[in-house]
This record gives C-alpha cells, sequence and structure tokens, in this order.
C-alpha cells in the first residue's frame, strides 16, 4: 500500500505540471477569442498543435533524442504563436516549468534565460517600451524557476522515496529467502543428525551382534537365520547411510572434509574476494552432523564475506586438535558492530543460524570485528568414540 501511494503521488505530481502547461497554452487560445483578435483561428490552430505535441511528447517519448526534438517543436511553436501576435508569454511560462523539471539544472537555466530574452524582444514589439517588457518578462522567469525548482524537488524526493521502498521490498524478500534456505539446511541436517544417530547406529549394532553370533555353534536352521538377518541390517545400514550422505551438504559427497572447505572457498574465490583455506594438525575422522555443520559455517561465513564485508582476502582455517576441532574464518573487510549480534532487533538472520548450529552441537562460539579484520572461530570438542557410521 505504501509503495503504491508513493508511486501514485509522483504520478500526481507530473500529471499537475502537465495540467498546467497545457491549461496555459488554452489561455493564450482564450485571449484571443474573448478579444476577438483577427488571428483567433490560426492562435487555436497552433494552440491545438502545442497541445497535442506536448501529450504526445509527454506520455510516450523516453529516448533522448526524441524529446530533443519534443522540446524544439514546442518553442517552435510557441514562436510561432508569438510572430502572429498572440500573447504568448503564458505558453511560454509553461516551457520555463517543463525546462526547470525535465532538463539538468544548467541547461534548463540556460534555456529559460533564451526564453527570456525572447519575451523582452517581443514585449518591445509589441508596446515598444522597454521597461515593462522587461520587468514583466523577469517576473515571469523569477517566478516560473521557483515554481520548477519546487517541482523539481518534490520529483526528486518521491523517486528517491520509491527507490528506498523497492530497496526494502528486496531486502525484505532476501531475508525471506534466506530464512526459508536456511530452515531447510537446517531440518535436513537435523534429519542427517537423526538417522545417523538412531537408525544408522542401532542398524550397526546389531550387524555386529548377529556378526558376533555366527561365531558361536548355533543349529543349521538357526544359523541361517542369523546369516540372513546380519545381512538384511547390513542392507538398512547400506539404505541408511545413503540417506545420511543425500541430506549433507553436497561438497562432501565423495570428498574428504578439507576437499569440501577447498571448494566451498575455490567457489568464493571465483569473484572479488581473495579466499584461501589452510588445515593444520592431523586430520581424524569426524562424526557426519559436525562435518557437515563445519561445511555449513564456512559457507555461511565466506558467503556473508562475498557480499557484505567488502574484503581483498579471508583466510579459511582448519585446525584438528588433540580433543577438539577449530574452525577460523578471518577477513580485512570493513568489520561490523558486533555488538549488534546480541539485539533481538537487528537483522542477523545468517548469523544467528551460524551461531544455533554451533549449540546444537555443543560448540564453542566467538566473534570480533573492526575495520579491516574480522575473525569467526568456532570450537567442537571431539569426544571418544566408537565405530562410526559414516
Amino acid at each position: 500500500m505504501f509503495e503504491e501511494s508513493a508511486f501514485t503521488r509522483g504520478a500526481q505530481l507530473r500529471l499537475g505540471l502537465h495540467v498546467l502547461v497545457v491549461v496555459l497554452a488554452l489561455i493564450v487560445l482564450l485571449r484571443a477569442v474573448l478579444l476577438s483578435e483577427a488571428s483567433a483561428g490560426l492562435i487555436g490552430a497552433l494552440t491545438a498543435l502545442f497541445v497535442v505535441v506536448y501529450i504526445v511528447g509527454a506520455s510516450s517519448l523516453r529516448a533522448p533524442a526524441a524529446r530533443f526534438a519534443w522540446f524544439g517543436s514546442l518553442c517552435a511553436v510557441w514562436v510561432a504563436m508569438a510572430f502572429i501576435g498572440a500573447d504568448a508569454a503564458y505558453v511560454s511560462f509553461g516551457l520555463i516549468l517543463l525546462f526547470m523539471t525535465e532538463v539538468p539544472l544548467l541547461p534548463a537555466v540556460s534555456v529559460v534565460a533564451v526564453i527570456t530574452g525572447v519575451n523582452v524582444l517581443i514585449g518591445v514589439y509589441a508596446s515598444g517600451q522597454w521597461g515593462g517588457a522587461l520587468v514583466g518578462s523577469l517576473l515571469g522567469a523569477v517566478v516560473g524557476i521557483v515554481v520548477g525548482l519546487g517541482f523539481r524537488v518534490l520529483f526528486h524526493e518521491t523517486e528517491r522515496r520509491q527507490q528506498l521502498i523497492e530497496d526494502l521490498h528486496r531486502t525484505r524478500a532476501e531475508l525471506a529467502e534466506t530464512e526459508r534456505s536456511a530452515g531447510k539446511l537446517a531440518e535436513r541436517e537435523r534429519l542427517a543428525s537423526e538417522i545417523h544417530d538412531t537408525v544408522a547406529q542401532g542398524l550397526s549394532s546389531i550387524h555386529m551382534l548377529l556378526r558376533a553370533a555366527e561365531a558361536e555353534k548355533l543349529p543349521p536352521g538357526a544359523a541361517n537365520k542369523i546369516v540372513m538377518a546380519r545381512r538384511t541390517a547390513l542392507a538398512g545400514l547400506a539404505d541408511a547411510r545413503r540417506l545420511v550422505a543425500a541430506l549433507s551438504p553436497s561438497d562432501l559427497e565423495g570428498n574428504s572434509l578439507a576437499d569440501a572447505l577447498g571448494r566451498v572457498c575455490e567457489r568464493a574465490a571465483a569473484g572479488t574476494v581473495d579466499v584461501r583455506l589452510r588445515v593444520d594438525g592431523q586430520p581424524v575422522s569426524l562424526p557426519m552432523p559436525l562435518e557437515s555443520a563445519l561445511v555449513r559455517l564456512v559457507q555461511g561465513a565466506v558467503s556473508n564475506v562475498v557480499r557484505h564485508a567488502d574484503a581483498d582476502h579471508a583466510v579459511v582455517t582448519l585446525s584438528y586438535g588433540a580433543d577438539a576441532v577449530h574452525l577460523d574464518v578471518v577477513d580485512d573487510g570493513r568489520g561490523f558492530d558486533a555488538t549488534l549480534l546480541d539485539d533481538p532487533s537487528a537483522h542477523n538472520f545468517g548469523l544467528n543460524a551460524m551461531r544455533n548450529r554451533v549449540d546444537q552441537l555443543d560448540g564453542q562460539w566467538f566473534i570480533e570485528s573492526e575495520p579491516g579484520h574480522t575473525a569467526v572461530s568456532v570450537t567442537f570438542p571431539l569426544a571418544q568414540q566408537g565405530e562410526e557410521c559414516r
């Protein structure tokens, strides 16, 4: 509704200007008819021509060359009206308003000066007096400039507000899409984690127990059933693994964690930011939910750097420790106020999604930022685990 209101207001302002110029032209015809001038018919024809040319140009002409021809045609009709004796000062006032609103300021003022000079000459020719012609023409020019500047400011302010509204709608749409994408990714990762931690782990345990049972002395019929049950559990485990892989980031498919992070950095480096990956320590096998979270965190952090930081360089560091894995994303961008992360009214959807992902896996989150340096640091503890379902 607000956007429509702003658009309507701008259209109404321009329509008001056009109506004013047309009315000023019709006043010339009305004076000629009321004063019974000898050339009233010709003045009427020129007035009709002026109105038609004005309406056609105002409603359809957008190309610079076409508009230049339009301005020239209107001025030519005005000069013709003045030449046959019409009181064309009204039309010249409309032309002054038109040039002051539709032409850059310096050329507009130059054209207004020329129109004023022509009006002075016409007034001197008609009355033979310089004083009245000069004062009347200058007064009309000053009033026309002031009113034209008023229209100009109103048009500019309306267009600026319209641009702000469009930017707001575009930003809201981007935020909504980001929220939807984050929600989808979070749900996919939750499902992958649930399948990994429940179904897949249960089938893996069943498979190991049945394999141990096979080693014991059992009746032939029971042994065959145990083998069949073990194979069924193994097939279910394979299906569960495929589901976990399908729900995990595509960059992890068939790749190590370092390779997946490297692909994320390579895609980002194809733009305007030089993004590099460093891996410190001896890589160890990590649970799929943790690897998935690390890839998502790097994707989110690098995306923020590319889109918002105005940075030249960024470094992603993955460090393996004895009891924890660390992730650091550092850039040399313009930075931001890190205290906004604690402001519920601030729109920090991407960073909040990253922080929630860290909290879900009992990790630690730290961020610092100042002009020229922003660092996002994440630490996940590595608990002692048995056989992992990968």
